[in-house]
């Protein structure tokens, strides 16, 4: 407790802005107020009733000033408790050292207007005292008129330094710091829990990464034989597929100083602060090199330059990225700080960038394989209170295409529907939810359908499930269900099979397998329904590829309009002529339109097991792969192996 006492009286009190602002505009109304009222020099009057005052013996004292024309009167005490005098009493808000004048006014010819004063005083038994050539205060009154606004600027510099020395870190800490780096320094005194061991699969990206980290460690290993340090090393892949993860690990492996950010970091609305900061985290790096920079997303600075020209609206940008350039490898080179960035949009980044020199090794991060993605839950299932009997290898083959993130995802999810069914462990029917779950969405039981809805919706799952069945490409079945998930009404599960490189027959089946839904529609009511959309929206994608980029059409013949680059920009215009699109789009139509005519062709020929499906489907509302053997029987072309069920 007294540790905790003195450490909250070492600290600062933080100073809010909205304070700060109050304090402000208080001492600026202050001054308002005064100069308008505590610094008032008189009533204004005439001559006129000047002269008649003084016939009146009325005035004590007047001073002239000679080079503005200016007369000061003072009044008599007897005087001012006159009623036409009380309104001519000075008003002040501040204490002054000297008698303030009651009235004011400028007189015009200074002989004339002595002249007239000498006459009426001649007369009068008690003569006021009068002064001239008094001296203005000229320098005071300029002083009185900036006094404020030098008040208002010491108080603000004041304020400002407090905030920016660590006591606020608000608004004033973040003008004076805004040129630096925010970059977040790990290094031995700060203790970060993630290593590779944490890191399942991406072998070959470690592999990289951690010589990058043994070499800042043992550089003589390297230099002993004429090896560089790299200057850079770029992660790049899909979204969720381990590359922070990955720097992370590199945090928590190298005894080096460890510097991360964001690209979005360094961008601001002030023009310069982008390149100020690089300037300073390559300081920061340099002074405790050996080190490594870590900048995830890099695409928000690094986007290819001249891409949006037109707008001028990205210089700032494009001043940072030249910095970066500069620093990482120009006349400013920082030896022993390697950069490592991370971007799932590469094919955008700027080629100065992706030169050899800057980012020397790309990394390929690509989503997990089976083997991986059995590593990837051993490491997620680790805090689970999971059943004995659950099976990895299991789980593994039912999330093809899943990525790191999407795995940890299903673990979490599993471990909620467990919890909210009561159990004590998570089991292997957890999981089978939480990917359905994640896939398909929620499971909305309570939605209302008609039956006629209904009926289509079973036939159109059913559709999907037999064509699949009877075609030996494509993909096996998992489950069929017609409980409404997400915004789909029904749902057909598969297990692709995880195929490196795809053959035109296996596209055709898929896509046939795809138009099957609609196909039993047509088939059963003789009619086809909106039902069909994301299916057709699939196979319009699979047949623009087969034509445009895998060069897989008779009639387009062995092309591509496919850039990897992604430099080929074409925006309003196509890179082939109108005839080759009016061909193209012949094409697309040509091969939907056959594998649309084969899920007919298939379906009619096996109508009654079609409708036998669905009303099993309509019974039980989810079916397996046990339930078309049934109906069916086993697939002639199916390995022996087979593929697992859900159960």
């Amino acid at each position: 407790m007294a540790n905790n006492n003195k450490n909250s009286k070492d600290k600062k009190p933080k100073l809010s802005p909205y304070w700060i602002y109050g304090v402000i505009i208080a001492i600026f109304l202050g001054f308002q107020l005064f100069s308008g009222s505590a610094y008032q020099d008189g009533n204004s009057t005439t001559p006129a009733d000047f002269f008649k005052y003084l016939k009146d013996g009325d005035v004590e004292r007047v001073d002239i000033i000679k080079n503005t024309r200016v007369a000061k009167v003072y009044l008599t005490k007897q005087a001012q408790e006159k009623e036409i005098h009380k309104k001519s009493k000075p008003q002040s808000f501040i204490p002054s050292a000297t008698r303030l004048p009651n009235y004011k006014f400028e007189f015009g010819d200074l002989q004339n207007f002595e002249n007239e004063l000498n006459e009426i005083t001649e007369d009068l038994t008690t003569k006021p005292v009068v002064k001239f050539d008094t001296e203005t205060n000229e320098w005071g009154n300029l002083l009185m008129s900036i006094l404020p606004f030098i008040l208002l600027i010491a108080v603000w510099i004041f304020i400002m330094r407090r905030m920016s020395g660590g006591a606020g870190g608000g608004a004033g800490g973040q003008i004076f710091n805004i040129g630096k780096s925010k970059a977040k320094l790990f290094d031995q005194n700060t203790e970060v829990k993630t290593t590779f061991k944490d890191v399942a699969g991406l072998e070959g990206a470690k592999e990289e990464v951690q010589e990058i980290v043994d070499f800042l460690k043992y550089p003589e290993k390297y230099t002993t034989l004429g090896g560089k340090i790299p200057k850079g090393a770029l992660l790049v892949g899909p979204p969720g597929t381990g590359k922070t993860l990955l720097a992370r690990a590199v945090a928590g492996e190298a005894k080096v100083p460890f510097f991360s950010l964001s690209g979005s970091d360094f961008v601001e609305m002030f023009v310069g602060v982008g390149a100020s900061r690089v300037r300073d985290l390559f300081k920061q790096a340099k002074e405790k090199s050996p080190s490594i920079i870590f900048i995830d997303e890099i695409d928000a600075i690094g986007r290819a330059r001249g891409k949006n020209a037109i707008s001028g609206s990205n210089d700032e940008r494009e001043n940072t990225l030249n910095q970066l350039l500069t620093e990482m490898d120009g006349f400013g080179t920082n030896a022993n700080v390697i950069v490592i960035a991370a971007t799932n949009r590469a094919d955008i980044l700027d080629k100065a960038l992706m030169r050899a020199g800057r980012f020397d090794r790309q990394i390929f991060v690509d989503l997990p394989d089976l083997r991986e993605r059995k590593e990837i839950f051993e490491v997620h299932l680790r805090p689970l209170k999971k059943s004995k009997d659950l099976d990895t290898d299991f789980l593994a083959k039912q999330t093809p295409g899943f990525s790191g993130a999407d795995i940890a995802n299903v673990c979490n999810e599993a471990a909620l529907i467990a919890a909210r069914n009561g159990k004590k462990a998570v089991d292997k029917q957890d999981f089978l939810d939480a990917v359905d779950r994640i896939i398909g969405g929620l499971e909305k039981k309570n939605k209302i359908i008609t039956p006629n809805e209904k009926k289509a919706v079973a036939y159109h799952e059913a559709g999907h499930a037999t064509v699949s069945w009877m075609l030996e490409h494509a993909a096996p079945l998992v489950k069929v269900t017609i409980v409404p998930r997400g915004r789909s009404l029904g749902a057909a599960w598969y297990l692709p099979e995880e195929r490196l490189i795809v053959r035109p027959e296996q596209m055709l089946d898929e896509m046939c397998a795809a138009l099957g839904g609609r196909a039993a529609e047509k088939v059963i009511f003789n009619e086809i329904s909106t039902g069909a959309l994301s299916d057709l929206e699939k196979v319009t994608k699979q047949a623009r590829a087969m034509v445009t980029i895998y060069g897989l059409s008779d009639k387009i013949g062995n092309l591509t309009y496919y850039d990897s680059s992604g430099q080929g920009d074409y925006g309003f215009t196509k890179p082939y002529s109108e005839q080759t699109a009016e061909l193209i789009d012949k094409e697309i139509s040509s091969i939907i339109e056959k594998q649309y005519q084969r899920a007919i062709k298939i379906l009619e020929e096996n109508k009654d097991k079609l409708t036998q499906l669905a009303e099993v489907l309509l019974d039980k509302e989810v079916i397996f792969k046990d339930n078309l053997e049934k109906i069916f029987g086993k697939r002639a072309f199916e390995k022996e192996e087979g593929n697992p069920e859900e159960k």
